[in-house]
């Protein structure tokens, strides 16, 4: 999502990496910034866009590394998978990468769930060629070897993990199964990521490290939040310059009030709204996100503090609607007018104090 908003952005079918040397430069002058950490996922922030473009800036940066990339630190023994038999994150340095921190990570579950993904892939694979096999034993499939090996293709395009199955074609059929070794090979990292970063350590520790790259999810949090689960900015067709840019900025806009909306009616909101409760259940940054306690209160409960009804955003936002700004008119002289503001309700209220707004001065 992020990517199509960029591409909107610039001229032409800009990859998202050349977006970025354009941004250098406005970043630190217009906001007069001595120093600049981008934080980016592995598309984005690349080695090739490292060498060429944040170390000649002068530009820190937070990232991560591709699998192949931890597969071959593994490999050549950066780094032993029984460091992580009693915890989660460990720093490391490699030749490969130097001037560099490594912060090599462990969550047992995303390997859960890697575990489960990979599973029904395969067994979905499996499914797929043994229905092409059998098409092909009652004489209604593809017929020669490079025809089968072209059927077998696609479900290899479609699945992604052929290569975890040993697979025998034929003039008049094939035949596979699953390759222990190369799942086993493939399983052993499950779970794992790392963090590379060029910020040293007396200025950031390798928990903030992870905790900042993790932060890329409020990003995309806030894209999905934009464009349809809130806000609903489905893509327009600009060709002018000036109408992109305009329907872009109140894009941004709109997510901005929103946030500082959010943040505001969080008393009144499932939202969590006690950060420092929440990361003491926390139990190591690489962990998943717990609620705080006064927010599991909230939610099982379905009531805040003061004893009100909790709302999501958009009931709450339905809530305010129906506090209405009035023309009025009288029998007595029907050219004059005044306006009227419905009286708020104690909910409405207590929203618009929190958000500092007099809906008699709007």
């Amino acid at each position: 999502m992020a990517a199509q908003w960029r591409s909107k952005c610039f001229e032409g079918n800009t990859a998202d990496p050349m977006t970025l040397s354009t941004q250098i430069d406005k970043l630190k002058e217009r906001f007069g910034l001595s120093r600049v950490v981008l934080v980016g996922d592995r598309g984005m922030i690349t080695s090739a866009r490292i060498r060429d473009e944040l170390k000649p800036a002068g530009l820190d940066w937070i990232t991560a590394l591709r699998a192949p990339q931890i597969r071959a630190l593994l490999d050549t023994g950066a780094f032993q998978l029984s460091l992580f038999d009693e915890r989660d994150l460990a720093e490391i340095t490699a030749p490969e990468f130097p001037g560099e921190r490594l912060v090599v990570c462990k969550n047992p579950l995303l390997a859960e769930e890697r575990a489960r993904k990979r599973e029904d892939l395969l067994q979905a694979t499996e499914a797929a060629l043994a229905k092409l096999a059998d098409q092909i034993a009652r004489g209604i499939g593809p017929k020669g070897t490079d025809r089968i090996a072209r059927a077998i293709g696609r479900i290899e395009h479609r699945y992604k993990l052929a290569k975890l199955f040993d697979i025998t074609v034929g003039e008049y059929g094939f035949t596979f199964a699953r390759s222990p070794v190369r799942i086993a090979a493939e399983a052993r990292l499950d779970g794992f990521y790392v963090i590379r970063t060029s910020v040293e350590d007396k200025t950031l520790a390798a928990e903030s490290v992870v905790g900042a790259y993790k932060s890329l999810a409020r990003v995309e949090r806030a894209f999905r939040s934009l464009k349809t689960v809130d806000l609903h900015l489905r893509p327009i067709h600009h060709w002018l310059a000036s109408r992109v840019r305009a329907h872009v900025f109140l894009c941004m806009l709109a997510c901005h009030v929103e946030w500082h909306m959010r943040e505001c009616l969080k008393p009144m909101l499932f939202d969590d709204d006690d950060p420092a409760g929440a990361a003491r259940e926390r139990a190591s940054i690489v962990a998943p996100a717990q609620s705080s306690p006064a927010a599991l209160r909230k939610r099982s409960s379905k009531l805040t503090a003061n004893g009100g009804p909790v709302h999501s955003f958009h009931s709450l936002l339905r809530d305010l609607a129906t506090c209405t700004i009035n023309a009025v008119t009288t029998t007595l002289n029907q050219a004059y007018s005044f306006t009227l503001v419905a009286t708020p309700t104690p909910i409405q209220a207590q929203a618009f104090t929190l958000l500092d707004v007099d809906p008699t001065k709007l």
